[in-house]
């Protein structure tokens, strides 16, 4: 091999040495000075059920909701999860009081009034109509959270599994919505695991919903990301790292993790519920028990859990 040969190889495997070696930078979620849902005294989440879903599918996500404002649940616990996001701070630089976040008003939308294939426009003007129609209050410190059932197409589901983002259908303010999708028949390896084998990597034996319904119980660990976002980055102005167009927030920094001893392919240590075999790691209302992602702690600068 020719002298020069020899150089650019070896300058090559050093540079490819020197790739492993570099420490990984921490993962930090930069205050972009804007407003945050946790600032004044209550959040709201309004709920648009659009789709065919029934009322036990209901009652689990209205009682996990609800679970999140429990104080006196049995520990570890949904509200528990959910105070997490009393460390995080807003412009003055201090901690915020903690925003009680309960179940606002609801809309019911069995008859596919905008059909079984939506795109994200049809997500937005579903909360434009109920907000016009008087069917939800206009308040801009709520989430207006649209949920759709598992027969329902949207545009860019399993490339997300949620979204929030806001609107301005009155002058001088905005409002956050989010989206939500049951996974129950569309890329449940993605948006509904561990509840269902996951589309890549190990196949190990989806866990026990803790609800009974994998799609549902799927669909509340979304809601708990999407939530914790929104309240920590409603207007994209808030906590998140990364373009803004594409952040990590509160819950997404934290993918796949669930309780201590995490790492890709495998939840953590969870609880399991002795009688049904079930695997959760947060009590909420009503006797139910939950899944929750990890959320990033800002006075540790780590991804917490909650077992």
């Amino acid at each position: 091999m020719g002298g020069w040969k020899f150089l650019v190889c070896l300058l090559l495997l050093i540079d490819l040495c020197s790739s492993f070696l570099v420490e990984q930078q921490p993962l930090v979620l930069t205050y972009h000075n804007g407003p945050l849902l946790t600032t004044r005294p209550a959040v709201d989440v309004h709920v648009i059920w659009y789709g065919r879903f029934s009322p036990a599918q209901r009652s689990i996500v209205a009682d996990f909701v609800q679970s999140l404002e429990a104080s006196k649940a049995t520990e570890p616990s949904v509200y528990s999860w959910r105070k997490t996001t009393e460390r995080y701070s807003g412009r003055s630089n201090k901690a915020m009081p903690m925003a009680n976040t309960r179940l606002g008003k609801q809309k019911l939308d069995a008859a596919y009034s905008l059909g079984k294939s939506l795109k994200r426009i049809h997500i937005t003007a579903l909360v434009d109509r109920a907000i016009a129609s008087r069917a939800l209050p206009v308040n801009s410190n709520a989430v207006y959270l649209v949920l759709t059932s598992d027969d329902v197409t949207v545009e860019g589901f399993c490339m997300s599994c949620g979204f929030h983002a806001n609107i301005f259908p009155r002058k001088n303010f905005l409002l956050p919505y989010a989206w939500v999708g049951n996974s129950e028949t569309q890329c449940p390896g993605q948006c509904a695991w561990p509840f269902h084998q996951p589309i890549y990597g190990p196949q190990t034996p989806p866990l026990v919903a803790p609800n009974g319904d994998m799609g549902i119980d799927g669909m509340i660990i979304n809601v708990a990301t999407v939530l914790a976002g929104a309240v920590t980055n409603p207007f994209n102005t808030g906590y998140f790292q990364g373009d803004a167009g594409a952040p990590l927030e509160a819950a997404s920094a934290c993918p796949g993790m669930y309780a201590n001893g995490s790492y890709p392919g495998y939840p953590g240590n969870l609880l399991v519920d002795k009688i049904t075999g079930a695997s959760y790691n947060g009590h909420g209302v009503n006797g139910r028990k939950f899944l929750l992602p990890a959320m990033w702690d800002p006075a540790t600068r780590s991804c917490k859990t909650l077992v």
